[in-house]
Parts: structure tokens; sequence; C-alpha cells
């Protein structure tokens, strides 16, 4: 087993260990956006009430409860925004974790010497290639789409 082979296998678990890694993140800041959206949503439900219980209240407190329910109206915006980011990156791991896969594929069909390659193993060989030229140019959508998001909000 050529050394070359060793190191690239553990740089594959290496990637492997980062994109789980990654996910497990996401997963995690989704799991709490969700938690602080239904916060949320409890608050400004207080809040409308309040706002339409207390007809007669100070208007001073009226539009502290406004400003308040605004502020929770912006918060969440901001979170769904942070949410859509993570959707991406998930989407993101996926595409990256399924070119590595089409990679090692296609890495062992070119190592194969031709003359011991098959009709099927060359059609096999072409197709991988075809799905990763695929996969990167959905990649490139998915980068394009956040450039596009960072340059909107700027």
């Amino acid at each position: 087993y050529p050394s070359w082979k060793r190191t690239l296998a553990r740089r594959t678990r290496e990637s492997q260990m980062k994109r789980f890694c990654r996910a497990q993140a996401i997963q995690r800041r989704l799991e709490e956006i969700e938690v602080t959206f239904r916060e949320l949503e409890q608050q400004g439900i207080k809040l409308e009430k309040l706002l339409r219980d207390e007809n007669e209240s100070v208007a001073d407190q009226q539009t502290q409860w406004t400003n308040q329910l605004l502020y929770l109206v912006q918060k969440k915006n901001n979170l769904m925004t942070e949410e859509s980011d993570l959707m991406i990156a998930v989407q993101e791991l996926k595409l990256e974790e399924q070119q590595c896969q089409l990679d090692e594929k296609l890495r062992s069909y070119m190592n194969k010497e031709d003359a011991l390659k098959t009709p099927e193993d060359e059609k096999a060989e072409q197709e991988i290639l075809k799905q990763l030229v695929e996969v990167v140019n959905k990649r490139n959508i998915l980068i394009q789409l956040q450039e596009e998001k960072r340059l909107s909000e700027l």
C-alpha cells in the first residue's frame, strides 16, 4: 500500500470529519434558532395582547410595547436570514460530500490501466465524470447565490 494512498485515505477521512463537525454545528444552530423562534413568537403574542387589551393605557406604554414588538419582528427576520444561510450551507455540505464520493470512484477507475479497462468501465468512468461536473456546477450556483445575497444585504 503506497504512502501516497495512505496519505490520500487519511486526507479523505479528515475532510469527512470536518464536514461531519460542520454539519453537527449547523444542526445545533438550526435547533437553537427554532427554539428562539418559539420564544419570540410567545413574546410577540403577549405584546399583541397587551396592545389590544390595554386601549386606555398610557400612550408611552403603548409606544414602548409597539417598539418591543417591532424589535421582536426585526430579530425574527434576522434569524430567518441566518436560517436561510444555514440551509444553503447544508446543501453545500451535501454536494461537497457527493463530490468527494464521486472523486473517489473516478480515481479508482482512472488508476486502472487502460489495457485492463472494459467498455463498461470506460462508460462508468464517463458517467461519473459527468455527475462530477454536475455537482461542481450545483456548488458553483450555491456560491453565486450566497454572493448575490451578501451583496444585496450590503
